[in-house]
């Protein structure tokens, strides 16, 4: 279905972005400088830097497969601060 190949495409594109920011540097896992490709743990704590903002979050919880609506109880903001 169009819904179907336009959800598809949807994640094809959020996980090229993702790839970019990890291998422009912008990604960091406690404290390192994330490659394509990492493997998160539970725990772990992510800073992402883009249009001038740093995020920082812990992974609380990790699943294959996720709803919408349970997705924000699978990490914690930490910090959010404009450059």
């Amino acid at each position: 279905s169009t819904l179907l190949a336009s959800s598809a495409a949807s994640d094809v594109y959020k996980r090229q972005v993702a790839n970019e920011a990890c291998a422009g540097g912008k990604v960091s896992v406690n404290g390192r400088t994330a490659k394509p490709g990492v493997q998160l743990k539970t725990g772990d704590v992510v800073n992402i830097s883009f249009a001038g903002f740093d995020l920082t979050f812990a992974v609380k919880e990790l699943r294959e497969s996720v709803r919408k609506e349970e997705a924000a109880d699978m990490y914690e903001i930490i910090g959010e601060t404009e450059k």
